[in-house]
């Protein structure tokens, strides 16, 4: 479990953040959202002033990694990469979170050592992760100003011919009584542009292998691209499969077998394939996994519950209903 709880005794009264930087080598923010989060009691009660000196017994709930030996496969004095696979999450999401990527962070980096973006955990490829303060602040930064290029790989639905561009708003969802999906296509949201180029078709499977190159940076912006042009991503449990279907995996009711079926694979099939940046000198790095092959994640085009891409063209799933009305 990476979140364990410490308990020890204070003999004289001290302020609970300055305990808690000299303790675990923290900085003054670091130990403050550790209070702010709840993570400290005292004689078995949660701290709530900030301010308060504390003695006595005293209990800290604190990250502790437990690594699963998924090593970074590059790694320099300031950051390190890794491959994610498919299914783990970046950060924990609570206490209670198993296992993260974070345990390998921390394992291989050090406590310092941070991911400096996010991937979605459905979402397999490369993880960017900083060594140190500074260089956390200057790859978060360099990521907010989109001065690092990313590409991704995809596995799409049909046959794709063609590069093409997607230039279609999208807008976050702030009302999850029709739907729980996270966003939609909706020209008065924000500006979004997506660059796809078709590199390989496999007839067995139905499926094009895109190279993707999102020139904005949405939420779930390959995904919905993908969903408005007829072509969604193999296993997208939410913009790939009709209403009910994406309702029940967001509730949790959506088995794997199920899930193969009406999604054609057992995960989504979207890939972070590439960085390129600067710090201090340039990179490109490309991960290990080509995501050329398949294999057993997919299902054969037959054995798919939502049918071939031709039937994607003729009807409508309900999520497309939904936005076309919401857009009307």
């Amino acid at each position: 479990m990476p979140f364990v709880k410490e308990s020890f005794y204070i003999e004289e009264p001290i302020a609970a953040f300055v305990m808690l930087m000299r303790r675990y080598g923290i900085t003054q923010a670091e130990a403050q959202r550790i209070i702010d989060r709840g993570r400290i009691l005292v004689e078995g009660e949660r701290l709530a002033d900030k301010a308060v000196k504390i003695s006595g017994n005293t209990e800290v709930v604190i990250f502790k990694s437990a690594s699963r030996g998924r090593a970074p496969f590059f790694l320099t004095p300031d950051f390190m990469v890794f491959d994610k696979p498919s299914g783990v999450l970046v950060h924990p999401k609570k206490m209670s979170t198993p296992y993260s990527m974070l345990d390998e962070v921390r394992h291989y980096g050090g406590e310092k050592a941070n991911a400096v973006h996010r991937i979605d955990m459905e979402t397999s490829g490369l993880l960017l992760a900083s060594r140190h303060k500074d260089s956390e602040r200057f790859l978060k930064g360099a990521f907010e100003k989109r001065d690092i290029s990313k590409s991704y790989r995809a596995w799409a639905t049909g046959r794709i011919e063609g590069e093409f561009c997607v230039d279609a708003a999208i807008s976050i969802n702030d009302d999850y009584t029709p739907t729980k999906h996270k966003v939609f296509i909706d020209e008065d949201g924000k500006s979004a542009k997506t660059l796809f180029t078709p590199l390989l078709y496999d007839s067995e499977y139905d499926a094009t292998l895109l190279e993707c190159l999102p020139l904005t940076g949405r939420t779930h912006q390959i995904r919905i691209h993908l969903f408005h042009v007829k072509h969604p991503i193999l296993g997208d449990p939410i913009y790939g499969t009709d209403y009910e279907t994406a309702e029940a995996y967001l509730e949790g009711r959506l088995s794997e077998e199920e899930r193969y079926r009406k999604t054609g694979a057992s995960r989504l099939m979207l890939h972070a394939y590439s960085l390129d940046f600067h710090y201090k000198n340039r990179y490109r790095i490309v991960s290990r996994d080509s995501f050329e092959e398949i294999g057993e994640s997919v299902a054969m085009a037959e054995k798919r519950d939502f049918g071939h891409h031709d039937g994607w063209k003729k009807d409508l799933s309900p999520q497309e209903r939904y936005y076309r009305k919401r857009n009307a």
